[in-house]
């Protein structure tokens, strides 16, 4: 299991949780397992979210791998400007 931290703008999709616990073993699993345990996830993710892992942000490698150590944060999509 990897603990997914929630910007606050979901916790009111997640029963008020800051971070859930998925099981997932690289990026897409993470976002298909929130969508599955929260199916009120499902349209802000469909409109575009942002994913750090350890500090990084991942643009578009779904397969990034991660682990129970990883530090994985979903934010609003960043958009430049």
């Amino acid at each position: 299991m990897v603990k997914v931290y929630l910007w606050s703008g979901l916790r009111s999709l997640t029963d008020g949780k800051e971070a859930v616990d998925i099981e997932a073993s690289n990026i897409r699993e993470v976002l298909d397992g929130l969508q599955n345990a929260y199916p009120e996830l499902k349209a802000p993710i469909a409109a575009g979210v942002s994913v750090a892992v350890d500090g990084k942000i991942i643009s578009s490698d779904l397969t990034t791998s991660v682990s129970e150590e990883s530090e994985i944060y979903l934010m609003q999509k960043l958009r430049g400007g």
